[in-house]
């Protein structure tokens, strides 16, 4: 039986999941691009590359990016939309991180980044022209506000860009769970000296609906319209989803 996503948490304590996950990322801050570039073998980047290139048909002029870590799709969004985007983040260590790649890119005057809470988004009603999350939407606490909250600040008829794991499907599917069950929670916690931060990722994703499911609850946010393609067999998929 799935277990209910908003029940799995990074520490099982007594804390919310929200600060949970805000502790976690903070914790692993430090060692979360060479983790996630080397367990993902750097498929991540080609499955933000797919995101922007579908982001780009809209044009968009400003973005925001939520759950942005230290800023890898933000990057992606200005190099490839040339668009002003606005990374927001629960984790100010993440963000410290991501500010300094960004200085060094030389885009401080395109892209800021600023602490803030998903499913309280410190924006106005129809802001922006796109929004994204990669690997973000798993982590919130109330998934249905966090998704209204997406759907808030995105100008009508513009579209909330969402690229997360899911699950592989047929016969490599079973292969593919033991690595994410058991070799990638090892190196984990291996480099990021945090026994629980990868052990709970393939918890969430466990738990975390995909496919026809989450396009059912996109719809029932109150999205007209909504799309997705699957990524690597199933290891991910990107949701677009239209106001």
């Amino acid at each position: 039986m799935t277990k209910d996503i908003t029940k799995v948490t990074p520490y099982n304590s007594e804390a919310t999941k929200k600060s949970q996950v805000e502790d976690m990322f903070d914790n692993i801050a430090p060692k979360y691009d060479l983790l996630n570039h080397v367990l993902s073998m750097k498929i991540d980047v080609l499955w933000r590359n797919k995101l922007v290139k579908w982001m780009k048909n809209d044009n968009p002029q400003e973005v925001l990016d939520v759950a942005t870590g230290t800023g890898d799709l933000a990057i992606t969004i200005e190099k490839g939309t040339g668009s002003k985007v606005v990374g927001l983040d629960l984790s100010q260590q993440m963000l410290n991180v991501g500010v300094i790649k960004i200085k060094k890119l030389k885009l401080d005057g395109k892209i800021s980044m600023q602490k803030g809470d998903a499913e309280n988004l410190p924006f106005e009603d129809n802001r922006f022209d796109a929004v994204s999350v990669a690997f973000g939407v798993r982590n919130f606490e109330n998934l249905t506000k966090g998704l209204a909250e997406l759907r808030r600040v995105v100008k009508d008829n513009k579209s909330v860009y969402i690229l997360e794991f899911s699950k592989v499907e047929g016969f490599m599917g079973p292969l593919y769970m033991f690595y994410f069950r058991n070799i990638l929670p090892a190196i984990g916690r291996l480099v990021s000296k945090d026994n629980r931060a990868y052990t709970y990722l393939p918890d969430s994703v466990n738990a975390f609906p995909f496919g026809e499911k989450m396009k059912q609850i996109l719809l029932d946010t109150g999205f007209k319209k909504v799309e997705y393609k699957k990524l690597s067999l199933g290891i991910a998929t990107i949701y677009k989803a239209t106001k």
